[in-house]
């Protein structure tokens, strides 16, 4: 490839001896000028002159000065060349120049005459004209450039051509091309053009050439394009594929073949190798020339191993231990599962957080000048040496604690609030949330702007830290207006009623906070941002409200396998935001081998315009048992109010019709006695309370219910059932939520009436015990014709613990680990722990852009082989989608 660039340097080489030659030195005498004029003009007797030296010295030449009286000599001589020749010599001047300025009327002339003070040439006379005086000194440069011609013995520009081009239009290049038809040539301006032209970046080879022609030089560049590029292809790489290399390249086919891009390109390519911690990455480079001016380029990479951290060491760290402070930072060492969990990897933006994890960590035990400096990294063959360099300092104690300030509660009841007191060590974390602790109790009563300061004494001696809240409570704080924009569905009514802030009432964190968490759990809003700027006055204050809607109507699909149902579909489809008004319409199904059921309900949460929620709905069921086939019929009303905070109490009626009909002789007693249509009246009561953030994916909050059903206001069936259910979303560490669940419930016959199979409790399948087939723990009893048949329990007990890990959380995909446990019991049997199935497997959930979507699969841990149980996987899931 250099060889194509010697002639380049050459031309280089060239244009400067050819400058330095020409540029030789040549000393000239410009005498003042005589004014011919009708005005008195004679200040331009020394002016033309001076602008003439200007332009002479710009081109090289060197003014010679001569002091007054002399000057007044030559002048007296002009008519006498050779004693003006003599004069210029003895003055130390090459050439001697003289003349003459004329003005008559408007126009303006020079007269000019210039002679060498050695040798015999003849003098040669300019002339130069012009209108106007405020054009002389433009006429003084025209001459004094034709004064430099002769001086320095140059030629004018006839003519600019571009030979060789093909690809590149002439155009393009002389847009570059600053000389230009009439100029005096000049090597210094050539030069310039031809790295003006090199600039373009598409040329290897330019030459120029100054031809005779008449009057002057013809000046021609001569270019040598550089090839395109035919093909781009790719060796050695295996870490990424052709396309993505290609994806990150800033050339193409039938871009130009640029060495310094392809450089560029290639430190591109080396630093996606990098992030992927291939450090010892080698790329180089291959043309092939082609035809038509074309060639191929080959990138050909040596990607080496992937380099993995091998040791993370610490030093200064007395009060620590390594292996505590490597669990507190984000980089981690190659372990045995590192092809699993990626650990010692190398991530730059988590090395250079972890320093100020580190240093966040000293400041809450105590080391309140502990400094960590940014780690050392140190590449050696084919791992990665991380070091931390610690000073910590000393250890400071909590010393003396107390709050000044605008108090709005004596100070005896805010002492016991602060948390700093249970800390053994000065913790800056719990100052701050000491802070928020009291930011938010002023907040609550009224004092939005209310700033705490937390002040800081040490005492070096005795390593204490003490501690004061100043707190400013300011004005008392009002909301002027609420305004709600973003919702283009949801009417302002339905979001206004979730609010607890009200406009013209007394400021209130908390119940802002709460508006904010009740608008999320409706669950009609993809964003809610809340923005609080000042009102009209310093104690108002304005709440802007912007949504974000998403669908609300939604459909789910979900499949699973049972002993009873074998194979299974449901789906559903739903409408939670009906007409913007936030009622519920919902319509669902489900089709299996041997059931089906179809349900369409409506629930509206605010009647008459306060939070009386009343729902209504009918349904069809039917199932072809073994021993029987059962359709039912039927529909309910309900209403529910709100009692307390996240509590509502409820009330509702079901009238169903059910028909049990092709009963076989091996059916249970309790089915031949439901022969034929049966009725039931019922009216249930409960009592709710849920305070979770979100009802998929949840990662804080409690969800409780207990509820009492009553059946045998008429009809055939008669019993009482209660059942009661608790749930707790706790968060545990960095998006790591545990889920405790517990349910139980009992059902007992009343007299005179029977109790249906059908409102027994089965248990197993996802919503219950998974890893057991859906209502697979149940009863076996003899029926009166010696089968063994399979009945519902008449109570059961449920226990669930489940751990989730947002594994995208940008997606909002989680992981899931569970254990569950549970079994029904009988009439005459007592709730017996020690008899509990159990459970356990694994599954991820995912709230995708088509709704929630659930996939998981237990394993029984205590199989039943006699029942042809065993504990291998049974998955199962559901999905859902939006519309």
């Amino acid at each position: 490839m250099l060889s194509r660039y010697f002639p380049v340097l050459f031309f280089f080489l060239f244009l400067v001896t050819r400058t330095a030659a020409a540029v030789e030195t040549v000393h000239v005498l410009v005498l003042p000028f005589e004014i011919h004029a009708s005005q008195s003009l004679s200040y331009l007797a020394e002016d033309i002159p001076k602008v003439i030296n200007e332009h002479l010295q710009t081109e090289g030449a060197v003014p010679v000065e001569t002091d007054q009286a002399q000057t007044a000599a030559a002048l007296d001589v002009t008519s006498d060349v050779e004693t003006l020749k003599q004069f210029g010599l003895n003055a130390g001047a090459d050439s001697v120049i003289w003349g003459s300025m004329t003005r008559i009327g408007n126009d303006i002339s020079l007269d000019i005459n210039m002679v060498e003070t050695v040798g015999t040439k003849p003098v040669l006379s300019f002339y130069e004209s012009g209108a106007g005086m405020e054009n002389l000194r433009a006429v003084s440069k025209k001459a004094a450039e034709k004064l430099a011609r002769q001086l320095f013995r140059r030629e004018l520009i006839t003519g600019v051509r571009v030979a060789g081009n093909a690809r590149i239009e002439a155009d393009a290049i002389e847009r570059v091309i600053r000389v230009k038809t009439g100029d005096v040539l000049r090597v210094g301006e050539l030069s310039k053009d031809l790295k003006n032209i090199y600039k373009m970046g598409y040329f290897e080879d330019i030459r120029v050439e100054a031809e005779k022609s008449e009057g002057g030089k013809l000046v021609v560049f001569h270019v040598t394009e550089k090839p395109t590029i035919r093909k781009i292809s790719f060796s050695g790489n295996h870490v990424f594929k052709d396309n993505k290399l290609r994806e990150n390249l800033s050339i193409s086919t039938g871009s130009i073949l640029n060495i310094f891009t392809i450089k560029s390109n290639i430190e591109q390519l080396q630093a996606m190798y990098k992030e992927k911690n291939y450090h010892n990455i080698k790329i180089s480079y291959t043309t092939h020339d082609q035809d038509n001016n074309q060639a191929d380029i080959e990138f050909v990479f040596e990607e080496g191993e992937k380099i993995r951290i091998k040791e993370i060491t610490f030093q200064g760290n007395r009060t620590f231990p390594e292996k505590k402070l490597k669990k507190l930072i984000g980089t981690s060492e190659k372990g045995f599962f590192s092809w699993i969990t990626s650990s010692g990897e190398l991530n730059r933006e988590d090395l250079g957080q972890d320093a100020a994890r580190l240093m966040a960590y000293y400041q809450t035990q105590g080391f309140i000048r502990a400094k960590v400096a940014d780690p050392v990294v140190d590449f050696e063959d084919e791992w990665i040496f991380i070091t931390f360099k610690i000073e910590e300092g000393e250890r400071f104690k909590v010393g003396t604690i107390d709050v000044d300030g605008d108090l709005i509660l004596p100070r005896a009841r805010l002492m016991p609030g602060l948390q700093i007191y249970k800390e053994p060590f000065f913790n800056r974390e719990t100052v701050r949330r000491d802070v928020l602790w009291l930011t938010d109790l002023y907040a609550n009563a009224g004092f939005a702007y209310a700033e705490i300061s937390p002040l800081t004494k040490e005492d070096s001696e005795n390593l204490l830290v003490d501690i004061t809240y100043s707190a400013q409570k300011r004005d008392k704080v009002y909301f002027e207006n609420i305004e709600i924009s973003g919702n283009t569905r949801t009417r302002d009514k339905v979001i206004r009623r979730e609010l607890r802030i009200y406009e013209q009432e007394l400021y209130s964190g908390s119940r802002l906070k709460r508006s904010v968490r009740n608008l999320t759990r409706l669950d009609f809003f993809e964003d809610i941002k809340v923005d609080t700027p000042k009102g009209s006055a310093d104690d108002k204050m304005n709440v802007k409200i912007n949504v974000m809607e998403k669908p609300t109507g939604t459909f789910t699909f979900g499949a699973g396998y049972s002993t009873v149902d074998d194979f299974f579909v449901t789906g559903s489809v739903s409408q939670r935001n009906l007409f913007g008004r936030g009622q519920i319409l919902r319509l669902s199904g489900q089709i299996g081998g041997v059931s089906d059921l179809y349900n369409l309900s409506f629930t509206e949460p605010w009647m008459f315009d306060i939070p009386l929620s009343g729902s209504i709905s009918v349904y069809r069921t039917g199932r072809d048992y073994d021993t029987y086939d059962k359709t039912s019929m039927g529909g309910g009303l309900g209403v529910s109010y709100p009692i307390y905070d996240y509590t509502r109490a409820s009330l509702s009626y079901r009238y169903d019709v059910t028909d049990i009909s092709e009963i076989t002789d091996d059916a249970s007693d309790n089915i031949k006695d439901l022969e034929g249509e049966n009725t039931t009246s019922a009216v249930t009561t409960a009592l709710s309370y849920d305070s979770r953030d979100r009802a998929f994916n949840t990662t804080q909050g409690q969800d409780h219910s207990l509820s009492y059903t009553y059946a045998g206001l008429g009809g055939d069936i008669g019993f009482n059932k209660v059942v009661g259910e608790l749930g707790w979303h706790i968060p545990v560490y960095k998006g790591l939520v545990t889920f405790l669940h517990g349910k139980s419930g009992y059902v007992r016959e009343l007299d005179g009436y029977i109790l249906p199979d059908y409102e027994k409790f089965y248990l197993g399948g996802m919503n219950s015990v998974r890893g057991f087939g859906f209502q697979d723990i149940n009863i076996k009893t003899v029926n009166s014709a010696g089968q063994i048949t399979e009945e519902g329990g008449e109570s059961f007990v449920q226990f669930n613990f489940e751990l989730t890990y947002p594994l995208f959380e940008d997606l909002g995909i989680v992981g899931v680990v569970f254990y569950d446990t549970g079994n029904v019991f009988g009439p005459d049997d007592s709730i017996d722990l020690g008899t509990l199935r159990q459970a356990a497997g694994y599954g991820i959930r995912w709230y995708s852009p088509i709704g929630p979507i659930r996939i998981e699969g237990g394993h029984i841990l205590d199989p039943e082989e006699e029942n042809g149980e065993d504990s291998g996987v049974n998955w199962e899931f559901s999905m859902g989608g939006a519309f």
